[in-house]
C-alpha cells in the first residue's frame, strides 16, 4: 500500500517547487534517515507526482547538500560531513553575532518590537513540539533580526546556507533539553538587545551558536 504521508495538494505552485518543499521537510523530520536510498518509483507513488519531477527535485536536494549520489546504488539522504558542518557554524556565529551586536546599537523601537514579536513566535513554535515550525519560526527571527541589523548582503550569504543550516538544525532541536536552553539563550540575545548592549547580544549569539555546534559536533560522532 502507498504511503501518502508524503502527498501533496494542488496549489498555485508548481509541482516540482510542492514536491522540493515536502522532501526538504520529510528530510529535516527524518522521514528518511541520514544514508537511506532514496528509489524514484515509491517517491513518485509518496509524493503523487511523476518520475521526472522526481528526478528534478533529487537533483536539486543534491546541491543543496541534502542528497547524495552514492555509486552504485543512487542517491541517498546525506550524512552531514563534520569538517563543512564546522565551517557553516563558524559562519554562523561571525555573522550572527555581528547581526545581534548591530541591532543592539542600530535597531529603532520599531524594529525590536517586531524581533520581540518573531521570538514570541519562535517560543510558541517550540511549544508545539513541531520541529519543522521550530525551523521555520528560527529563520523568521533572524531574518528580522538582519533586517534591524541592516546587515543584508550578510542575510543573503545566510539563507544560502539555510538548507544546510535547518538540516543541522533539526539534529540540534530533537535533542534533549534543547528547547528550555535554546529559549534561555535567545532570551538572553533579545535582553541585550532591548538594552542597547552591543558587545553582550553579539557574545549572546555567538553563545548560542556555540552550543548548537557542541551538540551537532556530538550527533555527528555518535551516529
Amino acid at each position: 500500500m502507498a504511503d501518502d504521508t508524503l502527498r501533496i495538494e494542488r496549489s498555485t505552485k508548481t509541482l516540482r517547487t510542492l514536491a522540493l518543499e515536502r522532501m526538504r521537510e520529510a528530510i529535516m523530520e527524518f522521514h528518511f534517515q541520514p544514508g537511506e536510498r532514496l528509489v524514484e518509483r515509491p517517491l513518485c507513488d509518496q509524493l503523487g507526482v511523476s518520475r521526472s519531477v522526481v528526478r528534478e527535485v533529487l537533483r536539486q536536494l543534491e546541491t543543496e547538500g541534502l542528497v547524495q549520489m552514492i555509486p552504485g546504488h543512487g542517491p541517498a539522504v546525506a550524512r552531514p560531513d563534520l569538517s563543512r558542518t564546522d565551517e557553516i557554524y563558524e559562519l554562523r556565529a561571525l555573522m550572527e553575532g555581528i547581526a545581534a551586536r548591530a541591532a543592539a546599537l542600530t535597531a529603532t523601537d520599531d524594529q525590536i518590537a517586531d524581533l520581540e514579536r518573531s521570538l514570541q513566535n519562535l517560543l510558541e513554535a517550540w511549544a508545539s513540539a513541531k520541529p519543522i515550525e521550530v525551523m521555520r519560526a528560527t529563520t523568521k527571527f533572524y531574518e528580522v533580526l538582519f533586517d534591524a541589523a541592516d546587515k543584508r548582503i550578510a542575510w543573503e550569504i545566510v539563507q544560502g546556507l539555510n538548507v544546510r543550516i535547518n538540516h543541522l538544525r533539526s539534529m540540534t532541536i530533537a535533542s534533549a533539553n534543547r528547547r528550555e536552553a535554546a529559549i534561555a539563550e535567545m532570551t538572553v540575545i533579545m535582553n541585550a538587545i532591548k538594552s542597547h548592549r552591543g558587545d553582550d547580544a553579539e557574545a549572546a549569539a555567538r553563545r548560542h551558536v556555540e552550543q548548537a555546534w557542541r551538540i551537532a559536533k556530538e550527533k555527528l560522532r555518535d551516529g
